[in-house]
């Protein structure tokens, strides 16, 4: 019988970059991150960088194409959409862009009940940052953005 693994899961995404220790402080200046803790090889090659934004986590590893450990730019983009919530949106867009980001997506309102917009990174790596605009329940969402589930 399959054990339920949920009450004991966490997830924390890996991020492959090319320099974790210039990742770690771009999300640092950008997002406010915090290193929790850093670990190395005797050659020098970061092998995880542990990082608090906020409640949420995330860790940081260097791109070693030996390994099959490969970042958006080597791969020709980012297939995951990395979502923060965060009390301003709008502000973490203006850090992070002067931080070195990209806006890909406007960040403003949204008639689904939120400010959010769609950022890359300098690794390459996609952010949605976001808050709550409009506090709505899940019909309203779906009303407002022609769903055809609204109303059922």
């Amino acid at each position: 019988m399959p054990t339920d693994v949920s009450s004991a899961a966490s997830l924390v995404p890996r991020l492959v970059v090319p320099d974790p220790d210039a990742a770690a402080e771009f999300y640092r200046r950008a997002l406010g991150a915090e290193v929790l803790a850093r670990f190395a090889m005797s050659d020098g090659t970061v092998t995880n960088i542990d990082l608090a934004i906020g409640t949420a986590s995330v860790s940081l590893t260097t791109e070693v194409q030996e390994w099959g450990l490969l970042g958006p730019r080597t791969v020709g983009g980012s297939p995951i959409l990395l979502k923060l919530t965060v009390t301003d949106a709008r502000q973490v867009r203006d850090r992070m862009v002067e931080a070195g980001a990209d806006e890909v997506v406007p960040v403003e309102d949204r008639p689904y009940g939120r400010c959010e917009g769609r950022l890359r990174d300098p690794f390459g790596h996609l952010w949605i940052i976001s808050h709550v605009s409009e506090d709505l329940t899940d019909d309203e969402i779906r009303r407002r953005i022609g769903s055809p589930d609204a109303g059922s």
